[in-house]
């Protein structure tokens, strides 16, 4: 292994370890009490050596969201290959999406963090688009499957162009799991079981959509049984 190589080794397994030491100390202390002397000091560096690896806190907490992404993108896979028609494959997303929040509840508000302005806003736009490309195949895998259902006869995009199909179950999902980690707002509004009403409105929304095979919004049961067998048949390994 020649200097360059070994030195490359040192700075990503320093860095790997200020991400680590920041996990702790937000599981410890919460996401806001954050501070970058702490993840230094638990690490046993100046801080001036953190603040080489990372410019800012915003700059940490981009990296932080940024480097769990793996087994997001996985279970999407997994989905995505699954041997089952596009519209139930386009629900498994939505369904993967929940049992990830389930499994990595600390790192799924973390990311909601640092996709809020004052975060995303304030780090440098290198780390910004690493975040960006790591979750890449989230938004490829979903457009592929629009693809796929346009081609079969599934799906009429009417005038809209994929992308915007796909920011569309996107940005209600993306809503819901903000409402649910805001303590109160679920019992304020008296809603009991909020994943299951999350795929009734998925469901509405690929009806209004006209994305076959449509489904009866009034049969719950339906709901609960296709997410069921796409916790036995594909998300098994995940199911908390």
């Amino acid at each position: 292994m020649g200097i360059r190589e070994r030195r490359q080794r040192e700075v990503a397994g320093r860095e790997q370890r200020f991400l680590g030491a920041a996990r702790d100390l937000i599981r410890q202390d919460g996401l806001l009490n954050l501070q970058m002397s702490k993840v230094a000091e638990k690490c046993d560096y100046a801080v001036g050596t953190l603040y080489q690896h990372f410019v800012s806190k915003e700059d940490l907490l981009v990296a932080l969201a940024t480097d769990e992404a793996q087994e997001r993108v996985d279970m999407f896979q997994r989905v995505h290959d699954w041997r089952a028609s596009t519209r139930e494959r386009m629900i498994g997303f939505a369904v993967a999406d929940m049992l990830y929040a389930r499994r990595n509840p600390g790192h799924f508000r973390l990311f909601q963090f640092a996709l809020t302005e004052v975060v995303w806003g304030a780090a440098p736009a290198s780390r910004r688009q690493a975040c960006l490309d790591a979750n890449a195949p989230l938004r490829q895998l979903t457009l592929a499957l629009i693809d796929e259902a346009v081609r079969k006869g599934d799906l009429d995009l009417r005038g809209l162009r994929p992308d915007e199909v796909c920011l569309a179950p996107w940005a209600m999902a993306f809503g819901m799991h903000s409402i649910m980690h805001t303590e109160g707002l679920l019992e304020h509004h008296e809603v009991r079981e909020p994943y299951h009403l999350m795929l009734r409105h998925l469901s509405e929304l690929l009806n209004g959509l006209g994305w076959k095979p449509l489904a009866d919004p009034m049969n719950h049961a339906a709901f609960d049984a296709l997410a069921e067998r796409i916790c036995k048949e594909v998300l098994h390994e995940y199911v908390c």
